[in-house]
């Protein structure tokens, strides 16, 4: 993707937009972060994904946040390596919370299509090693940011790798878009065929609520995560166009979905859905005094 700039867009107006949706998701985030760790039947595999993908996202807006208020405030600052530094965090934020959806659907694999032969890894254990596993990788793929020299510090503009450093552009398209979306599509093909199985099999199945349940999750993972992906569609024009307007909507769009997709992964989940519900309707009902009629008291 190129996120270099033709024509510069006015970040006055953009950013501090932008830096209201990436606000906006922090507290929304952190309030779904708050139910789920603050009831226990909450604590399943299902929603450990999701609290890796609300800390993903907490990270990507508070990067956001950092790199507008250098670009807009800290203008003084010039440092290159720090510049680095800030493009590092944004592509790994970037990157955190793409492939925690890659995450949900390797785990909606193990659950739908290997249960049955691997038992293990639908296991609490085999998914902190897989969330472990990921951030170790999510690190590594953003590590050319910081290891070469491709970033530096451009007046007025984001701390991105240049369109003009080619072989480095190239990478991040592969690495940070087409591989997590090429894997996320195809493990979706082969858990959509095990799914299909299920339902032609004329044979009934001891277990098929559990299943009904794997496939309830896995849709609603693809509904979070189409969600999102519309939000990088701006970008995804841009780096075809090069115009101003679309990196001006992929700026504001991005952090705006991030919003959008956090409210539909909590509406989704039935349970969180149903406790937000209620949270509302005791914080809305109103309590009056009981007034007492003097006249009971007479006698």
């Amino acid at each position: 993707m190129n996120f270099s700039i033709i024509k510069k867009p006015d970040y006055s107006i953009i950013a501090p937009l932008s830096m209201a949706f990436s606000i906006t998701a922090i507290f929304i985030t952190i309030y779904i972060l708050i139910l789920i760790l603050s009831r226990k039947r909450l604590y399943t595999v299902s929603r450990l994904l999701t609290c890796n993908t609300c800390l993903s996202s907490i990270l990507y807006c508070i990067t956001q946040c950092v790199n507008y208020t250098y670009l807009l405030i800290l203008t003084w600052i010039t440092d290159d390596q720090l510049c680095r530094w800030r493009a590092y965090f944004s592509y790994m934020s970037l990157v955190a919370v793409i492939y925690s959806y890659v995450m949900q659907i390797i785990s909606r694999f193990f659950f739908i299509n290997l249960y049955s032969k691997y038992r293990w890894l639908v296991s609490f254990k085999a998914h902190v090693i897989l969330i472990s596993f990921g951030w170790i990788v999510i690190l590594m793929l953003a590590s050319p940011s910081i290891l070469t020299k491709d970033v530096y510090f451009r007046p007025g503009e984001l701390c991105w790798v240049p369109s003009d450093k080619i072989l480095h552009s190239y990478y991040i398209i592969v690495a940070y878009y087409i591989l997590p979306i090429l894997l996320i599509i195809s493990l979706s093909i082969a858990i959509i065929i095990q799914i299909y199985s299920y339902r032609k099999s004329t044979t009934i199945q001891p277990n098929k609520k559990r299943k009904d349940r794997d496939s309830e999750i896995f849709r609603n993972i693809m509904i979070s995560f189409s969600v999102y992906f519309l939000g990088g569609i701006p970008y995804m024009i841009y780096s075809f166009t090069n115009s101003a307007f679309f990196y001006s909507l992929g700026v504001v769009s991005v952090t705006f979905f991030v919003n959008i997709e956090i409210l539909v992964t909590a509406y989704l989940d039935r349970e969180i859905r149903n406790i937000v519900k209620n949270h509302f309707r005791q914080t809305n009902t109103r309590v009056f005094p009981m007034t007492v009629n003097a006249e009971v008291f007479v006698r």
